[in-house]
């Protein structure tokens, strides 16, 4: 039983390839989904993955990693971890914008699903409940508007500017990035440039906004393209925002209890790890993919 809760934002800078390991259509290399929403996610274990791979280089002490994480599965010395991350959802995307170059895009479900994580996590928020039929958004920027439309893509919104999004937009803002300056820019542009457009218009642009990046095997004889050589994997964009449950409990080495750490204790070497650091997440490490900016938010 996990007795603290917090949640950890992951910003992307760089894209992100957390395989699914199966083609779908003409990707030979998906990103992992939820089946019922058909949105972006990063597996649990994954991001578990990733910090335990990391631990020492993010200034964590080696002999506090399977205490923390929990033993390899080949360690004669099984118990379970104390820290347990949940699988990460989507907040917002970036989507291309006529104006102001890329958008934060979000809507009223993906909203919903972070403020509730949140709330479970004891970490307050005074969202309003937004609604927003098809065809249709709410932003609280003019600037991003022409003649009265917003376009993204190829597509063009009917626009409401709406003053309930300046609150909701600096509240994100602030538990997305870390309060650090080389991040300014970033949370300013989604404090100002945050877009929430419907559920089922989110649901296509989580599906077709994706960055697809064909790639091509070459035969080590004759230094070419193999036959057959060509694949696409696809990529969650850069300024992509995800959010996941972060959850803590005592350690359970089984040493006696005057050895174990309390819960509070482990949820604070944990935050003291990776807020504020560049974690890799997912493939493709050699060519820079899957950089993400963890911050980490308690009640």
């Amino acid at each position: 039983m996990f007795q603290k809760q917090a949640v950890v934002f992951l910003y992307a800078v760089s894209p992100v390839h957390m395989g699914a390991g199966q083609a779908i259509d003409v990707i030979d290399n998906p990103i992992q989904r939820e089946r019922h929403t058909g949105h972006p996610s990063f597996a649990g274990s994954g991001i578990k993955g990733a910090v335990r791979h990391g631990f020492e280089a993010l200034g964590g002490d080696k002999a506090s990693i399977d205490r923390l994480l929990g033993p390899e599965s080949n360690s004669g010395d099984l118990h379970a971890g104390a820290v347990s991350f949940g699988d990460a959802q989507i907040v917002a995307l970036p989507v291309r914008s006529l104006k102001g170059g890329y958008v934060y895009v979000t809507c009223p479900q993906a909203l919903a699903r972070a403020q509730r994580l949140l709330t479970l996590s004891s970490v307050p928020t005074d969202w309003p409940a937004l609604a927003v039929a098809e065809g249709h958004c709410l932003l609280r920027n003019p600037d991003l508007m022409s003649q009265n439309k917003l376009h993204l893509e190829a597509f063009e919104y009917a626009v409401k500017v709406s003053e309930l999004l300046a609150a909701l937009a600096a509240d994100l803002a602030s538990k997305v990035l870390p309060d650090t300056q080389e991040y300014d820019f970033f949370r300013s542009k989604l404090e100002n440039d945050l877009v929430v457009l419907s559920d089922t218009d989110f649901a296509w642009f989580s599906r077709h906004a994706m960055l697809v990046e064909p790639h091509v095997r070459i035969d080590p004889e004759t230094g070419t393209a193999s036959d057959g050589g060509l694949f696409y994997t696809e990529n969650l964009p850069p300024e992509s925002i995800m959010v996941a449950p972060l959850m803590a409990s005592q350690t359970r080495t089984g040493k006696g209890r005057d050895q174990e750490i309390p819960a509070d204790v482990v949820l604070s070497q944990i935050k003291t790890l990776i807020h504020a650091r560049v974690l890799q997440i997912g493939g493709d490490a050699t060519t820079g993919r899957g950089l993400v900016v963890a911050n980490v938010v308690e009640g």
